[in-house]
Formats: structure tokens, C-alpha cells, sequence
């Protein structure tokens, strides 16, 4: 009787182990490197024929000639893609506060002259800790900025925003935003007179 029970039970156990284990994983990979390579790979950006980060997951950008980004709450160090994570700490919070007002006085710091408001994607972080993208109210506002530093023109710059800049999902979800790393890097391009990346 038991023998009866156990052939059929490691008999399913063994099929449905190689569907779920083996072919359905290959087939949705396969399927995802013909339809979607360029995700499936990571979405990788290239820069001289070496990669250079994702379109997908932020980096710290701190000197004053680039675009900042968000900040990030991940942990031992800021955009962390192994440990993805949110500060968890509530507005009320004093720690918030005091990191918001760290970022306010560096962001002040860095352009003096400045008197617009700043936008609150400049100094708040994102769920993920890993956005890597700001708003355009976030690009625009640091455009004086990185204008002067690099002595460019602020239409300029604008332009490179412009050129970078992503619409409402499907026209009507969320807000247009624009990738920091792809920025900081046509930037760098400008500067240099090449091509700025490829993906």
C-alpha cells in the first residue's frame, strides 16, 4: 500500500521538477533574450567598449559637474543593487529631517546662487533605493549649476535634458523623468567631443 503512494508521489515529484526547475526557466529565458535582450542583459550602458552601469540602477554622483541623484537609503553603501531598500523612516522623523537637511545645504553649497525651490526628489530616496532617475523639475533646477562649472550654456544643457528625458509610461502613467547616469554622461561626452554611450 505505502509503495503504491510513494512511486507515484516521486514520480510527480521528479516531472514537475523538470518543468518548473529546467524547462519553463529556459523557455522564459530564451524567450526574454529574443524579445527582450537588451533587458534580459541588464540594460547595460557602454562607454569605449566597457560597461559603465545600467539604465536600471542609480549611482552616486557627489561632484558638483554632474546631475545628482536621488539619495539612497541601501545598505553598507548607497546604491546598493544586492540590497535593495527604503529608509523605512516616517516623516516625523528626526533622522529624515536631518538627512534633508544635509542634502539642502549641500545642494546650496554647491550653487550659491540658486534661490528656485528645491524639487523633493533631490532629497528624499526612493523605495528601491536605486532610482535612477530624477525628475525634470530635479534636472532643471541643477542646470545653472553645471552650466557654470563646465562653461556651457544653460540652453545647452537643457537641450541634453531634453535629448535624455522619458514621457508618461503609455502617455499617462507617472511623471516624465530622465536618467542621471545617462545625463552625467552625454555631459561628459559634450565636454569631450565623442559619442556618449551605447546600450
Amino acid at each position: 500500500m505505502i509503495r503504491q503512494q510513494i512511486k507515484p508521489a516521486i514520480l510527480s515529484f521528479v516531472i514537475l521538477s523538470v518543468i518548473t526547475g529546467i524547462i519553463y526557466p529556459v523557455f522564459v529565458t530564451g524567450v526574454a533574450r529574443v524579445f527582450f535582450y537588451n533587458q534580459a542583459s541588464g540594460s547595460l550602458i557602454y562607454q569605449d567598449g566597457r560597461p559603465v552601469g545600467s539604465s536600471l540602477i542609480g549611482q552616486q554622483f557627489d561632484e558638483p559637474k554632474y546631475f545628482w541623484g536621488r539619495l539612497s537609503a541601501t545598505s553598507p553603501v548607497p546604491f546598493n543593487a544586492a540590497a535593495s531598500s527604503g529608509s523605512n523612516i516616517g516623516p516625523l522623523n528626526p533622522a529624515l529631517i536631518e538627512a534633508v537637511n544635509i542634502r539642502i545645504n549641500a545642494l546650496k553649497s554647491a550653487d550659491p546662487g540658486n534661490s528656485n525651490p528645491i524639487p523633493v526628489d533631490l532629497v528624499t530616496s526612493s523605495a528601491s533605493g536605486l532610482d535612477p532617475h530624477i525628475s525634470l523639475a530635479a534636472a532643471y533646477y541643477q542646470v545653472p549649476r553645471i552650466a557654470r562649472i563646465r562653461g556651457l550654456s544653460q540652453e545647452s544643457v537643457k537641450t541634453i535634458i531634453s535629448a535624455h528625458s522619458r514621457g508618461r509610461l503609455f502617455g499617462v502613467l507617472g511623471e516624465p523623468v530622465v536618467n542621471v547616469l545617462e545625463l552625467n554622461l552625454a555631459l561628459d561626452a559634450r565636454i569631450a567631443g565623442r559619442p556618449a554611450y551605447k546600450k
